[in-house]
């Protein structure tokens, strides 16, 4: 294969890896506030799936995706607003919370989606308005004209839908709010001594609710994504575990936004190599099999827990309900 297939190859490749990332970006960055405020938060993949579900069923009623988005974020805000519920005011275990959180989205989308649509759980496919389509960005013709950076902005920077680049964006403004701002200062001393923001007359109870909504409006703003742009609609079981990935990823990122954003383009470059080279030679001795390279999210996820979990070192209150002290 010569430069320039090669070349073209690795732009199409690291381009899929974009679009496969996104959705395990904001579900990560909405696990990230969640657990940086002290709230563990397993129920990323139901959050992401009853989103993903609204999202396709307002978006074709409406032939709008913007009301898909809009709806996403509500079914995920309702899911969180349950979640703190659960494990804020009534003090419970978060992680059974959130797994049941999990089972209810599953349950919900196919028998809601089978009783409406009648396709097994999926909603139609989703035409026109109803799904989001690509953004070519300015300059296309001026820097066409650039070697090598011309093609990567072409192919690897601009053509992407909407929410692409609301995810990558939402990453700097992450830690600007938890590293410069006062309330991302606050929310992450609830996460390490809420006694001590308590005893400050800051209310722990309200903060840990501001982390979980916000959780809930990036892994709505994920599950629109699966949906309207990833897909042409909703199918059974479609987020395929990446509210676990998220979480993994989070973990090997220790709980930095930069870092889960490494984190989660990496699982997304092996989703991409699962997709695009399911059968990889090597050195002509033998072919790794497809379901191996398939596999290959999934094997990193155990890997990293089995590897980080000990190591990466989580908010020290997280997952303990704080009882104020009389």
């Amino acid at each position: 294969m010569d430069y320039a297939a090669s070349y073209l190859q690795l732009l199409l490749t690291m381009d899929m890896t974009v679009r496969l990332s996104v959705a395990l970006i904001l579900a990560c960055l909405a696990g990230l506030f969640s657990e940086r405020a002290g709230i563990f938060d397993i129920g990323l993949e139901g959050k992401m799936l009853i989103s993903a579900f609204l999202s396709a069923t307002v978006a074709y009623e409406t032939n709008s995706a913007w009301l898909g988005v809009l709806a996403a974020i509500a079914g995920s805000l309702v899911f969180s607003a349950i979640h703190g519920l659960a494990s804020i005011t009534f003090r419970g275990n978060q992680l059974i919370s959130g797994v049941a959180l999990n089972f209810l989205a599953s349950g919900l989308t196919v028998v809601v989606g089978n009783a409406w649509y009648h396709q097994g759980g999926r909603t139609p496919t989703l035409t026109g308005a109803g799904r989001f389509h690509e953004i070519t960005l300015p300059f296309i013709d001026t820097f066409n004209h650039i070697p090598v950076f011309g093609h990567f902005y072409a192919e690897v920077i601009s053509g992407h839908k909407p929410i692409v680049y609301i995810a990558f964006l939402v990453v700097p403004l992450t830690w600007w709010i938890l590293f410069r701002t006062r309330f991302g200062l606050r929310l992450r001393a609830v996460g390490e001594n809420p006694a001590s923001v308590d005893t400050a007359g800051i209310s722990v109870v309200r903060l840990r609710y501001s982390a979980v909504m916000i959780a809930g409006v990036l892994c709505g703003i994920a599950g629109a994504y699966l949906a309207t742009s990833q897909a042409a609609g909703f199918g059974r079981e479609m987020t395929a575990g990446r509210g676990y990935i998220a979480l993994a990823a989070l973990i090997f990122a220790k709980w930095r936004p930069f870092y889960a954003l490494g984190a989660t383009l990496l699982f997304g470059l092996l989703e991409a190599i699962s997709n695009l080279y399911p059968n990889i030679n090597v050195f002509n001795l033998f072919d790794i099999p497809v379901q191996f390279t398939q596999a290959l999210p999934y094997i990193l996820t155990v890997v990293i827990l089995a590897g980080f979990v000990g190591k990466a070192v989580p908010p020290k209150a997280g997952g303990e309900p704080y009882v104020k002290e009389r």
